[in-house]
């Protein structure tokens, strides 16, 4: 194998590695956020506390499940927490900064009804966007030993 080939071999699992890192940490955001949203729009709540709800959700679905299968490795209540917060809280962050600030871009999002259209596909098109701008921060942060590189030994 020329140096080359190791090199995008490892580039290329690098990849694979913050895709799937990315995707888990849409998982709990989109839980987070679409609850948020779906409780404010329906509680009739304005734009700050819609959203403070949504990334509080968003940030605790994100830690919870990332601390799941830290805890049934065996780690300590504490030492999973450290550790959630470390692997996910950049990738929570960026994730919901974006995903939020689309939802403020988008004419009429935060107005929307529950059964409009353009609430959900506003928030649908919010985090896709966020999954694709949060994709090159995890593999910058797994390629430096940081972020989910951290839980990546506990991922059974």
């Amino acid at each position: 194998m020329t140096d080359h080939q190791h090199h995008h071999d490892t580039g290329t699992s690098l990849t694979r590695l913050a895709i799937s890192a990315t995707l888990h940490c849409l998982t709990g955001c989109a839980i987070g956020e679409v609850l948020g949203m779906v409780l404010a729009t329906w509680w009739g709540w304005g734009d700050a506390p819609s959203i403070a709800l949504a990334v509080v959700l968003a940030f605790f679905f994100g830690y919870s499940l990332t601390m799941i299968p830290v805890l049934r490795a065996g780690v300590a209540l504490r030492s999973a927490i450290g550790i959630a917060l470390a692997a996910d809280s950049v990738s929570i962050l960026v994730m919901e900064i974006v995903d939020n600030g689309i939802l403020l871009l988008v004419p009429g999002a935060m107005e929307s009804g529950l059964t409009d259209l353009l609430f959900w596909g506003a928030l649908a098109f919010s985090l896709v966007v966020a999954f694709v701008v949060t994709v090159p921060v995890n593999r910058w942060l797994i390629g430096r030993g940081k972020g989910h590189a951290v839980v990546h030994r506990y991922h059974h």
